[in-house]
């Protein structure tokens, strides 16, 4: 066999080895690392912690956000879009009949988003301002064993010196919030405004009346934020 014969693949020359066979790459067995390339991302894989679930107040109010915000740019946008088709409408050549009835169309739509679009507008006023509400109101709340004792100091005659100047301009500043006592000796027993603690026997009094405040109410904005404790005389 010739030399030409001999480099010819098709003649039988040298085969490569095969897998697994000595000269077929780094042996596993012998040190080599025995690791697919392609698997080298492996290495990176994340490890993912546990997710923390948010509280339900917190949900709650991010899906109110985020819907007020999609309400809001959803509005805007048709109102931007009725107000650019009645644009064209009223450059469009045609039949003044076609043009007037089309350009009608039109006006409706865009005073029916407007409409919406205030309606929205009043109705998220309207929540930011019960939200305030409700916020001065959990902090008035947090004051009013305060102003028992103030009270109480009244009753006692000991509301002298600097602690009256005090007390004074703290029920003026919760006034002025919106804060209104209630509960006085005479009035008409009312479940939704008192809370009866005692009864007591009176002569001449026949209809359900507080003839003792044992401990004073308060409303806000025309809510009862705390009923009065009250004795209460004519329940028989």
């Amino acid at each position: 066999m010739s030399s030409q014969d001999s480099d010819d693949p098709t003649a039988g020359g040298p085969v490569p080895p095969a897998a697994g066979e000595p000269g077929s790459g780094p042996d596993p067995a012998a040190g080599g690392s025995g690791v697919d390339p392609s698997d080298a991302d492996g290495a990176d894989e994340v490890v993912e912690g546990e997710l923390v679930e948010p509280t339900s107040s917190a949900a709650a109010e991010a899906d109110a956000l985020l819907a007020e915000a999609l309400d809001a740019e959803a509005i805007e946008a048709e109102f931007r879009e009725a107000e650019a088709d009645l644009a064209r409408a009223a450059g469009t050549p045609g039949t003044s009949a076609e043009v007037s009835a089309q350009v009608a169309a039109l006006t409706a739509d865009l005073q029916r988003v407007h409409a919406e679009y205030s309606n929205y507008r009043k109705r998220v006023e309207r929540d930011r301002e019960l939200v305030r509400e409700r916020a001065v109101e959990g902090a008035l709340v947090e004051l009013l064993p305060i102003l028992d004792d103030i009270g109480r100091a009244r009753d006692h005659d000991e509301l002298v010196g600097g602690f009256r100047s005090v007390g004074e301009a703290l029920e003026a500043t919760v006034a002025r919030l919106g804060l209104v006592p209630f509960g006085a000796v005479g009035e008409a027993f009312d479940p939704t405004r008192h809370e009866a603690l005692m009864r007591e026997q009176r002569d001449g009094v026949t209809e359900p009346t507080v003839v003792t405040v044992l401990q004073a109410g308060y409303s806000m904005n025309g809510r009862v934020v705390r009923p009065a404790r009250v004795s209460v005389a004519g329940t028989d």
